[in-house]
């Protein structure tokens, strides 16, 4: 009987031995987890900071893009107005100022911008 005694006690100790190296391990593992976890954590409100600065920022290009954007037809047509004017016409030259080949490109958005052009 006390062959079977201390065979069972022997037994109960190597399994509290396994399971407190079991518990160990989890342990650790969850901790390399929280320590990852917190890492993220830091690193997405850097990016949060950031994002915040850079938003006000891209509403102000979008809103600089759309105003260029309105005006490009008006200034391009006094861009043709400004070379016409300042092109050099010999007097021997009788066909006028020198026009793309496809002719005049004609602009679909000056009355977005408030522009008639002159006919």
């Amino acid at each position: 009987m006390t062959t079977l005694i201390v065979l069972t006690v022997l037994a109960i100790v190597s399994l509290v031995a396994v399971l407190a190296i079991y518990l160990y391990w989890v342990g650790m593992l969850l901790t390399r987890v929280a320590d990852n976890l917190d890492d993220a954590n830091e690193r997405i409100s850097t990016i949060v900071g950031h994002a915040a600065l850079i938003g006000p920022g891209v509403k102000h290009i979008n809103e600089t893009g759309t105003t260029v954007a309105t005006a490009l037809p008006l200034l391009y047509t006094l861009a043709e107005k400004i070379v016409a004017a300042v092109t050099h016409q010999p007097a021997e030259r009788k066909w006028g100022v020198a026009a793309p080949a496809s002719g005049q490109r004609p602009s679909r958005m000056t009355e977005a911008v408030g522009f008639t052009p002159p006919v």
